[in-house]
């Protein structure tokens, strides 16, 4: 059985999605005092015509500005100029999320549900409509006999109105046992261990994405059919990794102790184990060797999320999440959280996310400024 898993903790709700045989294929972290507007419907303003970047620069709610390409006005493209005015407010959809100092890409071409809510609307200059669907809802429609469990109450009661109560359970306990916390660990690393030996080196740039198969103890062995079984092993978990870590743009796959006529041979396994992924594409092997690979970019890529190294960010939301679990088998007790003040002021600048610590608390979080302290820690306050 098809199985979606949603876990909230204080600042962020995090989404797996398990196949029959409870194999983690898919992961989403989003933070939703800070949500990457995919989706969202918007009412805004058309700032300036770009005709040498076939589009249109809009003007959105909060100040953000969006860009709307010729080929998502109407319903054949034709120039910019034809389909838009400056000045025009214009009903939209946010198809890929802001990324590197660009803004959002938008869509003119909406439902008719979607045009009538934008219409619907009350009147006015640019303005957020509604938000995206939320990973759960979009794993849920994509996968229809799945189904959802959440340790959230509120989720839960979100997702059954929409979803239906009896497809979605409230779990009282963490959804999220020790072998999925354990393998979600390695997705916030460079490095994912292989069946059998070896290893995946996995690092993103700014330019591309780099993965590289080590060979460990396996490395300069004359069998063939060792290194054969490596590489089969490693071309079956690139591209799970590819996917549970939402990777986007150019990636390049260097596979261990191949020739480039035996590393063609894997292509076919590539691309059968790339097929499920629907934004992925296996371009080819290339005249270096590498396998080249495209995928599109609509939400942001989860090391661009946790930070890479991780965040001071990512680092609080972690230390409030094990101060949740810690204080459910404790309860009446006062808690703290000492950490540097990178991580403190990262924590207070992320809407919800402290008062959402402090009310599953049942108590106020102390903070405590330590300035050479490294990683944040959750210590019990002494009553007193």
């Amino acid at each position: 059985m098809t199985l979606i898993l949603l876990s909230a903790s204080p600042g962020e709700w995090r989404t797996a999605l398990l196949d029959a045989e409870e194999r983690l294929v898919a992961y989403h972290l989003e933070r939703p005092g800070r949500p990457d507007g995919v989706g969202d419907l918007h009412r805004a303003r058309v700032s300036a015509l770009a005709p040498a970047m076939a589009g249109a620069f809009l003007a959105m709610a909060g100040g953000e500005t969006g860009f709307l390409p010729e080929s998502a006005v109407g319903a054949a493209k034709q120039p910019i100029a034809r389909s838009v005015n400056e000045g025009q407010l214009l009903g939209v959809r946010v198809t890929r999320a802001a990324q590197g100092g660009k803004g959002p890409r938008l869509t003119a071409r909406l439902t008719p549900a979607e045009a009538a809510r934008i219409e619907a609307a009350p009147a006015g200059g640019p303005a957020l409509i509604a938000r995206g669907p939320v990973a759960a809802l979009r794993l849920a429609r994509a996968h229809p006999e799945a189904v959802l469990r959440t340790d959230s109450a509120p989720l839960a009661a979100r997702l059954r109105a929409v979803l239906g109560p009896a497809r979605v359970a409230l779990s009282h306990a963490p959804v999220f046992d020790e072998t999925i916390e354990a393998e979600l660990d390695l997705l916030a690393g460079p490095e994912v261990p292989l069946p059998g030996g070896g290893r995946l080196l996995i690092h993103p740039t700014p330019a591309l994405t780099a993965i590289d198969v080590d060979a460990g103890s396996a490395a300069g062995t004359r069998d063939p059919q060792a290194q054969r079984r490596l590489n089969e092993a490693a071309v079956a978990e690139a591209a799970r990794q590819i996917r549970l870590r939402n990777l986007a743009g150019a990636i390049l796959l260097d596979l261990a102790g191949l020739t480039v006529k035996r590393r063609a041979a894997l292509a076919g396994p590539l691309a059968a184990a790339l097929a499920p992924d629907l934004l992925a594409r296996l371009l080819g092997l290339g005249p270096l060797g590498l396998f080249e690979i495209q995928r599109q970019r609509v939400h942001p890529p989860l090391h661009e999320l946790l930070g890479w190294p991780v965040s001071p960010l990512t680092q609080g939301l972690t230390a409030l999440r094990c101060a949740v679990r810690e204080a459910a088998t404790r309860p009446g007790r006062r808690w703290a959280l000492r950490a540097a003040p990178a991580v403190l002021a990262a924590l207070e600048a992320l809407p919800g996310a402290l008062a959402e610590a402090e009310a599953a608390l049942g108590t106020p979080l102390q903070r405590l400024t330590d300035p050479g302290r490294s990683e944040p820690e959750i210590e019990e306050v002494p009553h007193g």
